[in-house]
């Protein structure tokens, strides 16, 4: 690249300054010393980096393009850094990811309502992770996706605490945010921890990005553990999740029908929004409460105490196939329950089915939303 005239003129007298350093000067010997020859050959090197730094609009336009590309950081962020690396790609990068370290940082105080499930499992576990975000554009990068998939795999391959118990195992942020895991994606590669990849991406996307739950979900080994996703972008990824695990007493019994009929569980578990298994696990405390609610309602009527109590029953019985599991109407078919389509099963395979566990999961739900 051509130097203007007044260039080469600094330039020039830069160089000169320079081959006069340590010069006899009016006949004696006068050798400056090493700090003061260092000091010069830095300003030089700034001094000419400053022209020969500079770069046509289309190579700062490319440069540009290439540093979006790499990062995915903001088009203003890009330039502002590549100017203050006298357009060093390199130089530029290091300084986006120091920068949005500290910005990912302040973000980290920020509403995070929107995101993506993301679910891995095996024949006997799966584990669905909730990673958030604050827009549904963030949502839809592939970075923040990338990680999302990758926090589920990353979950999936720890020990799983209490994989009989009647729950799901419930954990938070914590549980992952110091584990070690491998990455290999063009803007996120590399062994780090947890916590530094979600950091590193929420610099990338410029929004507050953070881990919020997780569960897993164990079978028996003569069971099977079948999900559904709603609303899914690619494969593993969606805003709503159903999980159910189906247990078998005969290790002979077909797995194939097992996961047929439990894929349609998972469907229905996200369609209808189940809160209790069965009827004994209904909480005393919500079914009192729900009881009182009903009474007041049916007494407003007028009716006689007789008849109010077999209102109040009634709709107890309707409570049940509103919020448990196995009372609700099968919503491919309400002309049956739950309950009825697992004895159909049971007598297909030739063995007792029943449901061990469900989970039903949703991006946002329960968060607090801007405006809200």
């Amino acid at each position: 690249m051509a130097f203007s005239t007044s260039a080469k003129k600094s330039i020039w007298l830069v160089v000169s300054k320079l081959n006069t350093l340590g010069q006899p000067s009016r006949g004696y010997f006068s050798p400056i010393s090493p700090r003061q020859f260092a000091n010069q050959i830095v300003w030089n090197q700034v001094f000419m980096r400053k022209f020969s730094a500079e770069v046509s609009a289309t190579d700062q336009i490319n440069r540009i393009k290439q540093l979006r590309e790499r990062t995915s950081a903001p088009i203003k962020d890009v330039k502002s850094a590549l100017v203050n690396c006298n357009w060093d790609l390199e130089a530029a990068q290091k300084d986006l990811r120091k920068r949005g370290v500290v910005l990912a940082s302040k973000k980290s105080s920020r509403a995070a309502s929107e995101g993506l499930l993301s679910l891995a499992q095996m024949d006997k576990k799966a584990v669905v992770v909730e990673l958030n975000c604050e827009t549904d554009f963030v949502a839809r990068n592939d970075t923040f996706q990338y990680l999302a998939s990758a926090l589920a795999r990353a979950a999936l391959s720890i020990e799983n605490p209490t994989p009989l118990s009647q729950e799901a195992f419930a954990f938070g942020p914590e549980y992952l945010e110091n584990m070690k895991i491998n990455l290999d994606h063009p803007k996120l590669s590399g062994e780090t921890t947890v916590q530094t990849a979600v950091t590193e991406v929420a610099a990338m996307v410029g929004e507050n990005v953070k881990i919020r739950r997780g569960y897993a979900l164990s079978s028996t080994s003569y069971g099977a553990v079948v999900s559904y996703l709603h609303t899914c972008p690619q494969p593993g990824l969606g805003r709503i999740a159903g999980l159910v695990t189906l247990e078998v007493e005969d290790g002979n019994a077909s797995l194939d029908a097992l996961q047929r009929v439990g894929s349609s569980l998972a469907m229905h578990i996200v369609a209808s929004k189940p809160l209790f298994l069965s009827k004994e696990l209904v909480p005393s405390e919500a079914l009192e409460s729900e009881r009182d609610i009903l009474k007041t309602q049916a007494e407003s009527s007028g009716k006689s105490q007789m008849v109010v109590e077999k209102m109040v029953e009634g709709r107890i019985r309707k409570y049940y196939e509103e919020v448990v599991l196995s009372e609700q109407k099968y919503f491919l078919d309400d002309s049956i329950s739950v309950k009825s389509l697992l004895n159909d099963l049971s007598k297909e395979v030739g063995s007792s089915v029943r449901i061990g566990k469900f989970l039903r999961m949703e991006v946002g739900e329960g968060i607090q939303r801007a405006g809200a």
